[in-house]
């Protein structure tokens, strides 16, 4: 990275995601291996696995997080992971709930 990125709020990755969509997902940073997204509301249910690691930060709201058997009730503050190829996901979300998620290390 050569220099700083500015902060993004809540109100400002909310603003970056597109309002003709179902599923509101945005890109909001990417550095070599390092891709941060933020989604609101995330999918719901399972998610196809993905080939790099994941974590997610609850930025906002409720739900419960399913990884592979494992389910653990989540809120605003919880920052959860999935390794690459588990199968994870969310279901059972209050409305204003939404995830900074990022993709790191190499493809698996």
């Amino acid at each position: 990275m050569d220099r700083t990125p500015p902060a993004v709020s809540l109100a400002a990755a909310l603003a970056l995601l597109p309002s003709t969509t179902g599923r509101r997902a945005a890109d909001v940073f990417q550095d070599g291996d390092l891709q941060i997204r933020f989604a609101a509301p995330p999918t719901d249910g399972p998610q196809v696995p993905h080939d790099r690691d994941e974590f997610y930060i609850v930025a906002s709201g409720s739900g419960r997080y399913r990884v592979e058997d494992r389910v653990t009730e989540v809120g605003a503050g919880d920052l959860l992971f999935a390794a690459a190829h588990a199968s994870h996901g969310f279901e059972n979300f209050s409305a204003d709930f939404a995830v900074w998620v990022g993709f790191y290390g190499p493809k698996k």
